[in-house]
Formats: C-alpha cells, sequence, structure tokens
C-alpha cells in the first residue's frame, strides 16, 4: 500500500488543482475573499507540485543530479522521501490552516502565503545557482506561487487583517516549514549519501 502512494500520490495533483479552484472560487471567494487567499495557497502549490513531478515532472531526477550530486534519479531523495515531505505539509497542514481560519481566526492561514513565497524563491535560487538552468516547479514559482503568495501577505497588511504579532509570526512559521524541507535535504539526506546508505 505504501509503495503505491510513494509512487502515485503526485498523479492527484492535476485534479486537486483543478477542482480545488473551482470549489473555492465558486463557494468562498465571496464569502470571505481573505479566506480564498489563504485556500489559494494550497491551490497553487498543487498546481506547483504538477510541473515537479508530473509535466514535464522529474524533480526528483533534477534535485539529486545538481543539488546532491548523485547519478542515481531516485537517490538520496527517493519517491517515499518525497512522500513525507509533501503530504503532511502541503496536503496535511496547509489545507488544515485554512479549514482553522474559516472557523476561527484568519491569523492561522497567513504563514502559508509566506511558505509559498519561499519555497518558489528557492527555484529562483536554483535557476540562478546552476546556469539559468530549468528547475521542475520554476514556471508555477515564478507565475503563480510568488505573486499570488506576496499579493495575499499585500492583502492582510493592507487591509489590517492581521496584527504586526501575527505578521511575524507567519513569517517564522513559513521559514521554519521552507526549513524543514531544506533540513531533511542537507542534514539527513547528504549523511546518508556520503555513508552509502540506501
Amino acid at each position: 500500500m505504501l509503495k503505491w502512494l510513494y509512487d502515485n500520490w503526485m498523479k492527484a495533483t492535476p485534479f486537486l488543482a483543478l477542482y480545488g479552484f473551482i470549489f473555492i472560487f465558486l463557494y468562498v471567494k465571496d464569502y470571505s475573499y481573505p479566506l480564498y487567499l489563504i485556500w489559494l495557497q494550497t491551490v497553487v502549490y498543487w498546481f506547483h507540485e504538477f510541473e515537479e513531478y508530473i509535466l514535464p515532472g522529474g524533480f526528483l531526477e533534477y534535485f539529486n543530479h545538481n543539488m546532491m550530486k548523485s547519478n542515481g534519479g531516485d537517490y538520496p531523495l527517493s519517491k517515499a522521501g518525497s512522500f513525507w515531505i509533501n503530504i503532511p505539509l502541503i496536503y496535511l497542514l496547509m489545507p488544515l490552516s485554512a479549514i482553522l481560519a474559516h472557523y476561527f481566526s484568519l491569523k492561522w492561514g497567513l504563514w502559508c502565503a509566506y511558505f509559498s513565497c519561499l519555497n518558489a524563491l528557492a527555484h529562483v535560487v536554483m535557476f540562478l545557482k546552476f546556469k539559468r538552468k530549468y528547475n521542475p516547479g520554476l514556471v508555477v514559482s515564478v507565475l503563480f506561487n510568488i505573486p499570488i503568495g506576496i499579493y495575499t501577505v499585500w492583502y492582510f497588511i493592507s487591509n489590517n487583517l492581521v496584527s504586526v504579532k501575527i505578521n511575524i509570526i507567519s513569517i517564522i512559521i513559513g521559514i521554519l516549514a521552507q526549513a524543514s524541507m531544506m533540513i531533511y535535504g542537507f542534514c539527513y539526506l547528504v549523511p546518508k549519501m556520503k555513508k552509502g546508505l540506501k
């Protein structure tokens, strides 16, 4: 069962992105525009993952070859590793934050916009670092993650929807969420590769 999930979880992204957008556009946008913007972060991220893993895909191979200096397309970052990086954060924590923003307070969801921007900026940094070579996820990062994330933050601040304190906490949570991905890559995968572990 787990192996099937490792191999196929990303195939849900185009459907989640499309139907998720239709749903929030029809039922959330007019009800609460700020809440719509929070939900939009998850929908955009599903679209982002579609580019990374489906069309054109190849993010694992790109990451392992360029970032990890490995010749293996599925090593040291494997399909299983990718599953456990993405599912808890993108499929559980981000939607949960949007639900909490709906039932309790908008402050629960702002971190998603910061995280979306930071992760997208990582793709831009990779593009610049590796001689302007395309990396899967770059296009959606530039066209959607960054602009929509920045707009969301601007909208919340300009309409006084969150306090300065909540804004700072949201930035910190966004940074920690992005850092968790980087820590996994460089503090676990690199030593693993150096030791020759599978």
